[in-house]
């Protein structure tokens, strides 16, 4: 599909999904869990606001925000990640972007040099993993490395397992916490284990974090905080937020890059070039939703509600385990795809299975994908659609010999 080293990509998960899925009649009318698409009321003073600057459209905005936005970036992340009120500067640490994605894919293109340790750069990512991290590292010529992340690992990856010659050639490491699909959090002593590789080999760490404020229990522990106390700064650190998740806003495409006061400076100067400005309205929107928190709570409570659903209706019959955050479930099933497809056949039920998140670790074994053996089921439906689906898939998929989540 693409020339050059972008032919290494495989198709998208849904590409991948649709050509399982649409040769095949569903067994009922259809009810999709496979997107992380989250659907809710929108705020209303976010509608106010797109009105009121609605005019605004008339103007090219500034590439680092307004003011405006600005402040209520940088007030929201030292409040959500408990960092004085000081330690971010507004002016300079905080960037708006066209949600999470489009910084995610450019961010490697200003720490990635021609050449590190002898060889070709590396940048490292989980497995499973969102496809723009392979994209991004591709297009700016570095080596993806594949690391997995498993049950036995915490379904998070072991960044400090890899050899040390491949650790020398990084040149950056994604990360996501909450992660998707798995939901796991990175706690304190991970963050640690990570800065302190990137501290010895020389890389940056990109922190994805756009299901901070998705989370059933604590709040999840950021890189912000971690590095912060540990340095007092954010040396090589990148983090990146989104309303897309936290609001329940994903067509606002309005999310936050944030960190290493000299890498952002050259970030800035890197969208001069690309120009994917936010438009005014939506910023002026975004710094509205930056700061309440009041419709965050709301939300929050409705993924615990289908959470609770999903416990209840679920439990140990399908490899359930309840995630630390995000709002996908990480179901194993023995192989993801057969179930994936067998939902669809007998109940028009579409999901996503997980080795189409993946990359097989040894070529040709599917099983050694590490998310062969499970689905991912997004719960951003209304509480009674997701009930009476889960009924549905719990009473066609074959149960699980494992215990119940807790």
């Amino acid at each position: 599909m693409f020339p050059g080293r972008l032919a290494q990509l495989p198709p998208s998960s849904f590409a991948q999904l649709a050509e399982l899925l649409d040769p095949v009649k569903p067994g009922g009318p259809v009810v999709s869990l496979s997107v992380g698409d989250p659907r809710g009321t929108v705020p209303a003073f976010v509608t106010e606001k797109l009105a009121a600057y609605a005019h605004q459209f008339g103007e090219y905005p500034p590439t680092n925000g307004t003011a405006e936005w600005r402040l209520a970036a940088a007030g929201w992340l030292c409040r959500r990640f408990d960092l004085p009120a000081k330690a971010l500067d507004a002016e300079v640490q905080v960037l708006p972007l066209n949600g999470t994605r489009e910084g995610l894919f450019l961010a490697p293109f200003i720490v990635t040099p021609e050449v590190k340790a002898g060889g070709r750069p590396v940048i490292l990512l989980p497995n499973p993993f969102y496809q723009c991290y392979a994209a991004a590292i591709l297009a700016c010529g570095a080596e993806p490395v594949f690391v997995p992340a498993r049950a036995e690992t915490g379904f998070l990856p072991d960044f400090a397992s890899l050899p040390k010659a491949v650790l020398e050639r990084t040149a950056a490491a994604y990360i996501c916490s909450p992660s998707n699909p798995e939901g796991a959090v990175a706690d304190a002593d991970y963050w640690r284990t990570l800065f302190s590789l990137a501290d010895a080999h020389d890389f940056t760490v990109f922190a994805d974090e756009c299901y901070a404020d998705i989370y059933l229990n604590e709040p999840p522990i950021g890189a912000l905080t971690v590095r912060f106390e540990e340095t007092g700064s954010f040396d090589r650190l990148l983090s990146f937020h989104s309303l897309s998740k936290r609001s329940g806003l994903p067509g606002l495409r309005s999310g936050i890059v944030t960190g290493d006061a000299r890498l952002m400076s050259t970030f800035r100067s890197f969208r001069n070039y690309a120009g994917p400005q936010v438009p005014m309205p939506v910023m002026a929107a975004s710094a509205a939703a930056w700061a309440d928190e009041a419709h965050v709570t709301a939300n929050r409570e409705q993924y615990r509600e289908r959470f609770r659903a999903a416990r209840r209706i679920l439990g140990g019959r399908t490899g359930f385990r309840v995630p630390e955050g995000g709002f996908f479930l990480w179901l194993e099933v023995g192989d993801g795809e057969a179930a994936a497809l067998k939902l669809w056949r007998e109940a028009g039920i579409r999901v996503l299975p997980g080795a189409y998140m993946g990359r097989e670790t040894e070529p040709g074994k599917k099983q050694s994908n590490p998310g062969f053996p499970y689905i991912r089921v997004a719960l951003v439906s209304d509480l009674s659609t997701i009930s009476a689906t889960l009924e549905r898939m719990g009473e066609i998929l074959v149960p699980s010999s494992k215990p119940g989540g807790a």
